[in-house]
């Protein structure tokens, strides 16, 4: 059952094992408590078995788990309740043997009732216990699927009665409205929640039509008011969501007059709708107003604002021993690769003269200037390799940003590998990518930053540099790829290392936090296009104060997380590592989710880290999701499956977004990274599976895929995938695009058997699915290394549809010292590698 790896808190007396008895007839007059509440589950199914299907009091709808044990599925009641009884009306796929749960804040959970030996059908159990949250938490399945709830009910009495604290006021007045048509201009969506009698919403002439009102944040609603004109709805539903998206009913009518009526209701959402499927003219819907009141929850609402926390090291150039912090936190981090520790310095606008900051794992200095040049280092940043003998291959997760810098002699040192971005800096001199003594290094990443010198890679393996201008480029060693960078040498793929883009055809910067006086900042730079040369300093974008966002500081709770989010807060990441119980939802188009630090997010119980939903103009930037010991579907999903919404005009970006499985402890997960969602910029992501560290082995950190996209025109700049069991990257959306892609195929595949597939050695690093007509792609190179086995022949880096509309340029693979081998570069063109020369094979144009 492994619940203890489940991190449940279990009650010190058991409930009594008993079969569950079916008498749902007892309850069919009251109304569930649950009913339209939110609700989430440990993983679902698909799409049309989300989890709020279940609580939306139709039968005919369900919610669905992944086929696995240790599934859970969990409602909030919005406020602390008795609960007498909960009924669970299971679909075919039921839960032979599983425990009901009860907790207070959503994190330690009581046993109400333990259940074993269900036949399924409807469960009816009486139980005793207060809380807030509910939840059945699934140890064996009755069959070979998930679990499957057409419906999970909790009974009782919320603490002071349900309706007690129903508000007379109308929280809809004046917030902003939209409908599924309206007849005429005069007659727009807001005037129905305007205050005015006089003024009014009316729809086209047709069945259905629905007219929706956003309250600014997730509210305990309880009563509905609707003023119908003469075109009345006869049936019609009252729905809430807390995305907008996904709709609960919480009231059904039918056979309605018209007139003016009022409806007690029991559900909680940021949305609610009046859903009309039949009228009763023969014209369209019309109402005068719609009033919406709500109620207490309970739940004081999260803050925002106030310190960034114990891990940010905020200095001025007055600062006293400001070196010795720099040494401290360098000692401490140098070599702690998989260690907990997280930092972050900020430097405020100013001259700093004298200092060299190092940094270790897990570090990242940024100047709190608009601008990078308000921020002057007299000095140097550096990373080098000395903790592993000079080889430069293994430092990774650390950053540099937004300030300008002059190197005591007249070089920086930037010796990084993956994970390492260097944004948004003004090196006065040269920077040398090179460890001390030239050993091995396999990097990296730089964007919108300036470098008067010239930028040495020397023992650079490949490299990717974004939006940028360079004094000069020295040389480069297997895959080096330039977009909208100034002064970046021209392509010579056939005889070397570059493949130059002018520009770059979409990108953003990454936000960043900055001072303005004395007040936190974030920036949210807009999207450019075709762009060539840095942002900055004429900045286009907008600033959002810091009191827009929630600082999570070590110990927030994901229930505290996505309140905060429900409100309309974004989210400021410290330093820190979080481990989740439940999926963050992003559900509010132009959220920002940014981390400092490395901030670091675990899923654990097999929960997804972060949902977000098909929404304009998320930023996700500035983290790490580290992989729990229970398999997750998806570590990172960005738009729910199916999506089709067209965000062109403000994509979906997600930068600095690092994922681990394996390394610090087990890891599990199917997919790491799925976006479903149009339009998505994946700008700079390492996404890797461990093959080193702790918890390592080919079923121990098994992650099956990468990244997968399934949205259309997704652009990918700086893709970074490496060692996963199947495919590293599996692209099945339309017009996708990627510039620059580094990969390592999986070393410890125990054989060519392992990885048989389709008649084909080996999965492809990178692959269009046979379905996809129109692709491009530049600057990719794959290398196996296979150490288990070094007699496997992978049979092709890459593999494509071979058709018009399919675009590869620039793609090489390489046998690592001759440690397994390559057949052909992409499908079956391209020579084989070459032994044990480490020498690549390439083609420069596919087909």
């Amino acid at each position: 059952m492994r619940l203890r790896s489940l991190g449940i808190a279990l009650a010190a007396t058991a409930a009594l094992i008993t079969l569950p008895t079916a008498h749902p007839s007892a309850v069919a007059a009251e109304a569930p408590l649950s009913q339209g509440r939110t609700a989430t589950a440990s993983s679902e199914e698909n799409s049309a078995t989300a989890a709020a299907l279940a609580v939306d009091g139709d039968n005919g709808t369900r919610w669905s788990s992944a086929a696995g044990d240790d599934q859970w599925y969990q409602v909030d009641l919005g406020g602390t309740a008795t609960v007498t009884q909960v009924v669970l009306n299971w679909e075919a796929a039921y839960g032979k043997d599983y425990k009901v749960q009860i907790s207070g804040d959503g994190n330690a959970w009581t046993d109400l009732k333990s259940v074993t030996g269900s036949d399924g059908g409807v469960d009816t159990l009486d139980v005793s216990g207060q809380g807030r949250y509910v939840r059945m938490l699934g140890v064996h399945r009755a069959t070979s699927w998930g679990y499957s709830l057409w419906e999970f009910q909790v009974f009782g009495s919320a603490a002071g009665g349900s309706q007690s604290g129903c508000g007379t006021a109308n929280a809809a007045q004046g917030r902003p409205a939209s409908a599924s048509s309206t007849e005429n201009a005069g007659t727009p969506a807001s005037a129905a929640f305007d205050g005015s009698t006089s003024t009014r919403w009316s729809s086209q002439a047709a069945d259905p039509q629905w007219l929706q009102v956003d309250l600014g944040s997730v509210k305990d609603l309880c009563k509905v008011d609707l003023n119908w004109e003469a075109a009345y709805g006869k049936d019609f539903r009252i729905q809430a969501s807390t995305d907008g998206q996904t709709w609960n009913t919480l009231k059904s009518v039918a056979g309605a007059t018209g007139g003016t009526a009022s409806y007690d209701i029991s559900g909680s959402g940021r949305y609610v709708r009046v859903y009309g499927t039949a009228r009763g003219t023969g014209y369209g819907y019309s109402l005068w107003e719609v009033a919406v009141h709500t109620g207490d929850t309970g739940v004081p609402p999260v803050q925002g604002g106030g310190d960034l926390g114990p891990n940010v090291i905020v200095v001025d150039p007055s600062t006293p021993n400001l070196q010795q912090k720099f040494d401290e936190v360098f000692a401490r981090q140098e070599s702690a690769q998989f260690g907990s520790g997280r930092y972050q310095f900020l430097l405020k606008p100013g001259t700093y003269n004298g200092i060299n900051a190092q940094l270790g794992f897990y570090t990242s200095i940024s100047g709190l200037g608009l601008n990078p040049d308000d921020t002057q280092i007299n000095g140097d940043i550096t990373v080098d390799a000395g903790w592993f003998n000079g080889n430069a291959t293994q430092n990774f997760w650390r950053s540099a940003e937004n300030l300008a810098l002059k190197p005591v002699n007249g070089t920086d040192r930037w010796a990084v590998a993956q994970a390492a971005p260097f944004r948004r800096i003004h090196v006065q001199g040269g920077l040398n990518l090179a460890p001390n003594g030239y050993g091995w290094a396999s990097g990296g990443y730089i964007a919108d930053s300036k470098i008067d010198g010239t930028v040495g890679p020397y023992s650079q393996q490949q490299w990717y540099t974004r939006d940028s201008s360079v004094g000069g480029w020295t040389n480069g060693v297997w895959n080096m790829t330039f977009s909208g960078v100034q002064g970046a040498p021209a392509t010579n793929f056939d005889t070397g290392p570059y493949t130059t883009l002018d520009t770059t055809p979409v990108s953003r910067e990454k936000p960043f936090l900055y001072l303005d006086g004395s007040a936190y900042k974030v920036f949210v730079p807009a999207k450019r296009t075709a762009a060539r040369g840095v942002s900055w300093p004429a900045n286009a974008g907008t600033s959002i104060p810091l009191d827009q966002f929630y600082v999570v500081k070590p110990g927030a709770t994901a229930a505290t997380i996505n309140q905060a989010l429900a409100q309309g807060l974004n989210l400021l990441f410290t330093p820190g590592v979080y481990h989740l119980d439940r999926t963050i939802d992003v559900t509010r188009a132009g959220t920002v989710v940014l981390g400092l630090g490395l901030a670091t997010l675990v899923p654990d119980n097999g929960v997804d880290a972060m949902h977000v939903a098909d929404v304009d103009g998320v930023r996700l930037a500035g983290f790490l999701i580290d992989a729990g010991p229970v398999k997750s579907a998806a570590l990172l999903r960005i738009g729910a499956p199916g999506s089709t919404a067209d965000h062109s005009a403000n994509p979906t970006s997600m930068q600095d977004v690092f994922i681990r499985v394996g390394g610090a402890g087990p890891g599990l997960a199917t997919d790491s990274v799925v976006v479903n969602s149009n339009n998505v910029i994946i700008d700079h992501t390492w996404i890797w599976r461990a093959d080193h560290g702790s918890g390592v082995g080919w079923e121990t950190n098994r992650a099956d895929y990468g990244l997968r996209v399934n949205g259309n025109d997704v652009l990918a700049t700086g893709l970074f995938v490496e060692h996963f069991n199947k495919y590293d990257v599996y692209w099945n959306g339309e017009r996708g695009r990627t510039i620059f892609f580094q990969n390592e195929k999986a070393y410890d595949v125990p054989n060519a058997a392992a990885v048989t597939h389709d008649g084909i050695v080996g999965y492809a690093a990178y692959k269009v699915a046979d379905s996809v007509a129109t692709h491009e792609a530049w600057g990719l190179g794959s290398y196996c290394n296979f150490t288990a086995d070094p007699s496997i022949v992978q049979a092709h880096g890459f593999q494509v549809p071979a058709t018009a509309g399919i675009k590869m340029h620039d793609l090489l693979v390489i046998s690592l010292g001759g440690m397994g081998q390559y057949a052909h570069v992409v499908n079956n063109t391209g020579a084989p590698t070459s032994g044990t020369s480490t020498v690549p094979s390439k083609v420069t144009s596919f087909p």
